[in-house]
C-alpha cells in the first residue's frame, strides 16, 4: 500500500508570451493558442539547470510533508532534457539534499516519466519507504525557436513537480496503476542530437487513442464509473489533446485539470505541476482522482488514487 502524501512545483521566473514567440517562428499570436491553448510558458535562466530546477521542488515537497530529506528512502527523477545523459540529475539531487547513501535512480522519459515513477514508487515504497518523485525539464533548450521548429517550440516551457509517495499516511491511497509501451511507434517522439523531434499528427492521434483506453481499462478493472472521478489530472501536453479525452470518456471537460494556459507543457514535470496546483487550491478530494500520461517510448497509462 501507498499514499501520495505532498505535491510541490517550481516554475523559472521568465515569462514567455506568444507576442514574444510568434516573431519568431513566423506565425500569430492567435495560431498558437488556436493550436495549443497555451498564452505563456516559463523558460529556465542561464545557470538553471534540470537539477537545480529538481531541488527546488524537492525542497518544496519535503517541507509542505513535514519531512526531511534523510527520511527519504529512495529518490526517483524522471526527466527528457538533462544536460548528461549518465550520471543524470538523480544523484546531483541527492546529493544537493544532504544525502550520501539513499538510492537515486533517473527515469529518462519525457512527459510520461513522471507517471512511470509514481507507478514505481507505489510498488517500491513498502521496501524502501518515502519515495521522492521529482519530474524536471527544460525543454526550451531542445527546440527551435524557427520557423522550422514551430510546430514544437510552440508548446513547450521549462519547470519541475514533486511528489511524496508515502507507505503509511497521505491525502489519497494509490488503488491501481496501468502502464504502457508501444515500442514500434516510438520514432515519432524522440529527443536526438539535443534536440526534440515529435510527429506532432502522430502523436496526438495515437495519444487521443490510447489514454482514454487506458483510464477506461483502468477504472473498469476497479469497478469505477468514470462520471465517478472527482478529478483527471493528465500531463498538460496540449488543450486540444485535453479535451479529445475528455470527448471520448463521455464526460464534462470541467471534470479535466488543466494549467497548460500559464506553463505550457513542462514534459515529465507538467503532470506534478498540474496536480501540485489543484490540490494546492482544493484540498483533499473527496472522490476518486485520476492520473495520465502519454510520451518518449511511447509508453502511456494511467494511475488511480482513492480517499484514505
Amino acid at each position: 500500500m501507498a499514499h501520495l502524501r505532498a505535491f510541490a512545483s517550481w516554475l523559472p521566473e521568465r515569462r514567455v508570451t506568444n507576442d514574444e514567440l510568434a516573431p519568431l517562428l513566423g506565425c500569430t499570436t492567435e495560431w498558437i493558442l488556436e493550436m495549443s491553448g497555451i498564452s505563456e510558458r516559463r523558460y529556465a535562466a542561464e545557470g538553471e539547470t534540470v537539477a537545480s530546477l529538481g531541488l527546488r521542488a524537492a525542497e518544496l515537497c519535503l517541507a509542505k510533508a513535514g519531512l526531511t530529506a534523510r527520511e527519504l528512502g529512495l529518490i526517483l527523477v524522471a526527466s527528457g532534457s538533462s544536460d548528461r545523459f549518465c550520471p543524470g540529475p538523480a544523484a546531483e539531487i541527492a546529493a544537493k539534499l544532504g544525502l550520501a547513501a539513499t538510492p537515486a535512480l533517473d527515469i529518462p522519459v519525457a512527459s510520461a516519466g513522471s507517471l512511470i515513477a509514481l507507478a514505481l514508487a507505489t510498488e517500491l515504497a513498502p521496501k524502501f519507504g518515502r519515495v521522492l518523485v521529482l519530474g524536471s525539464e527544460i525543454m526550451s533548450r531542445r527546440v527551435s525557436l524557427t520557423p522550422e521548429g514551430k510546430n514544437t517550440a510552440i508548446l513547450f516551457g521549462d519547470g519541475a513537480g514533486a511528489c511524496i509517495v508515502d507507505p503509511h499516511e497521505g491525502m489519497l491511497r494509490i488503488a491501481d496503476s496501468l502502464l504502457a509501451t508501444d515500442g514500434a511507434s516510438a520514432e515519432i517522439l524522440a529527443m536526438e542530437n539535443n534536440q526534440l523531434r515529435m510527429e506532432g499528427p502522430s502523436v496526438i492521434l495515437q495519444a487521443a487513442r490510447k489514454l482514454p483506453r487506458a483510464i477506461a481499462d483502468l477504472l473498469a478493472r476497479n469497478s469505477i464509473a468514470a462520471a465517478s472521478v472527482e478529478k483527471f489530472i493528465l500531463h498538460q501536453a496540449n488543450l486540444n489533446l485535453i479535451l479529445r479525452v475528455a470527448q471520448s470518456l463521455k464526460l464534462p471537460a470541467g471534470k479535466f485539470f488543466a494549467n497548460i494556459n500559464l506553463c505550457g507543457n513542462t514534459s515529465a514535470a507538467s503532470m506534478l505541476v498540474a496536480a501540485d496546483e489543484y490540490f494546492s487550491a482544493n484540498g483533499k478530494c473527496a472522490g476518486p482522482v485520476v492520473f495520465s500520461a502519454f510520451g518518449a517510448g511511447i509508453n502511456w497509462g494511467a494511475l488511480l488514487a482513492v480517499p484514505v
